[in-house]
């Protein structure tokens, strides 16, 4: 995305900015390493873009949400505990209730999966078919067009 939005951006740049955008390119005469920086940035933004549709895909998009409210709170915590960052007494509590509730999360969904399917659910195994199209075959689409066939 971000090639394609520095594409995009160019004129607008140019218009705005003005003066900066020639006085920067006439001080770096070679500005590889500039564009090398922002095609690896959209290769990147690509790649955890498909790592999120994936983990979704995988699991839950609740699942996903408490795992990135997981994170910032460990974040927190970290900087905290390396860092010395001053955390008042709230963001404390805000961090050990999302810390519990994560864990509480966790926990439940452990004992959900434990347990036998009930029939008729969305996630019952079913009698496996052949694929009607290439679409169908790809792994990361067939869980969603078996629903709606």
């Amino acid at each position: 995305m971000a090639p394609y939005a520095t594409m995009i951006l160019v004129l607008p740049a140019m218009v705005l900015e003005g003066n900066g955008v020639l006085e920067w390119l006439n001080t770096h005469p070679y500005p590889w390493a500039a564009l090398i920086i922002i095609f690896s940035s959209g290769v990147l933004a690509f790649c955890l873009n498909f790592s999120i549709f994936y983990v979704i895909h995988s699991t839950t998009a609740v699942t996903f949400n408490v795992a990135g409210n997981l994170k910032v709170a460990v974040a927190v915590l970290v900087s905290w505990l390396i860092f010395r960052n001053p955390i008042s007494y709230l963001n404390a509590v805000g961090c050990a209730i999302t810390l519990v509730g994560c864990t509480f999360y966790g926990y439940v969904r452990h004992l959900l999966s434990q347990q036998p399917p009930v029939p008729g659910t969305p996630r019952t195994p079913r009698t496996p078919r052949t694929p009607r199209s290439k679409m169908e075959s790809l792994p990361l689409v067939n869980d969603k067009l078996e629903n709606k066939v």
